[in-house]
């Protein structure tokens, strides 16, 4: 089953924790000091916050599945929508350990498309020593107008596992 992600960048974890836990009307399911979500089930959706990126606002949405198929099937509607398409395969963000897909809308909105593997301690594994301010796993969007907030790829079709 799919569930819809929402990544927030938030300037106040705390004040954001409180806000969205009384709109949801639930405490978020994991906080650390940098990042809270919240899996909210009706409607089924991973809602996170992070302090880590550029500027408070958007950073991306996407699909989550509980399912390898189904991650394949919405990598095969990506690809047959001629979407460019970053496959990271497996790899760690957000404290988790997924594989993941990356597409970009034509406004140039990021979209993530992933199976959470399981939980891990760490925002990233491969950028435990990156500072605070580094933002998630978002690549760059391929209009170079938008703004980035990670250090992956700078355009949807590498190929690179990199992440952050």
């Amino acid at each position: 089953m799919k569930r819809f992600h929402v990544h927030m960048h938030v300037d106040d974890l705390a004040k954001n924790i409180a806000f969205y836990s009384q709109l949801f009307g639930a405490e978020p399911a994991r906080v650390e000091s940098d990042y809270a979500k919240w899996m909210i089930d009706e409607p089924r959706v991973n809602f996170a916050i992070s302090t880590r990126g550029n500027k408070p606002g958007l950073d991306h949405l996407g699909f989550q599945v509980d399912e390898a198929q189904e991650l394949a099937e919405l990598k095969a509607r990506a690809e047959s929508a001629d979407m460019a398409l970053l496959d990271e395969g497996t790899t760690t963000c957000c404290y988790a350990r997924s594989d993941k897909h990356w597409i970009t809308d034509p406004q140039g909105i990021t979209w993530e498309l992933f199976h959470s593997l399981e939980n891990i301690p760490v925002f990233n594994e491969a950028a435990q020593s990156a500072p605070k301010a580094s933002a998630c796993c978002t690549p760059a969007a391929a209009a170079p107008t938008t703004a980035s907030s990670c250090c992956a790829p700078q355009t949807p079709t590498s190929n690179s596992k990199s992440c952050c």
